[in-house]
């Protein structure tokens, strides 16, 4: 299969290697989080942790509408850990919710910025190469940010701000709901032990 025969598919594996490649990198850190950190004093990180939720989801909440600054499996451990499967059940829905309408939310302000001046400016000025790569690979774009660690609401701005149709930006963000189901369900059954 050559290259140039199929640039979409090759765009699309090779990003999504990269994410692949940064969830890896997340969850070695975690594991060793686990292993040299937690596993000598759970009671202070459980005290930490546990004892402030409203903390924790506003912190979600912050990252997921600013370009994700925490990656959501952290919260999905930290919802495995809060109580019982339903519960985790519940937290698993909320936090994909919540990440879905960060994406729709900045998708709809990129499209408004569009049409501010100065920022039409500013995308003349540093996005004149970009803009053009979001209209052509956008789905597969909005796709791979969706499934991976790739920053999920600045993605959503990008593809906004484009032009990109907005029934297929919703049809392809659909892949973060499926990501937060697998996820969610990986987690449960590498934790439940």
């Amino acid at each position: 299969m050559s290259s140039s025969k199929y640039p979409r598919l090759r765009f699309f594996l090779v990003n999504l290697l990269k994410g692949l490649v940064w969830l890896s990198l997340i969850a070695g850190a975690y594991i060793l989080f686990m292993e040299l950190v937690y596993k000598d004093n759970p009671e202070y990180w459980i005290e930490k942790f546990y004892s402030k939720p409203g903390q924790i989801y506003g912190l979600y909440f912050f990252s997921e509408f600013c370009f994700g600054l925490f990656p959501p499996e952290l919260f999905l451990v930290w919802a495995f850990h809060k109580g019982s499967l339903l519960m985790y059940g519940m937290n698993v829905l909320f936090f994909a919710l919540v990440s879905m309408a960060a994406g729709v939310t900045t998708y709809f302000l990129g499209k408004y910025l569009n049409r501010v001046l100065y920022f039409r400016y500013f995308q003349r000025k540093f996005f004149v190469k970009l803009m053009p790569l979001v209209r052509k690979w956008g789905l597969f774009l909005i796709v791979v940010a969706a499934a991976t660690p790739l920053p999920w609401s600045g993605t959503c701005l990008v593809v906004g701000a484009s032009g990109y149709p907005l029934k297929g930006f919703l049809l392809a963000a659909l892949t973060r709901l499926a990501r937060f189901a697998i996820h969610g369900y990986i987690i449960f059954q590498t934790h439940q032990f």
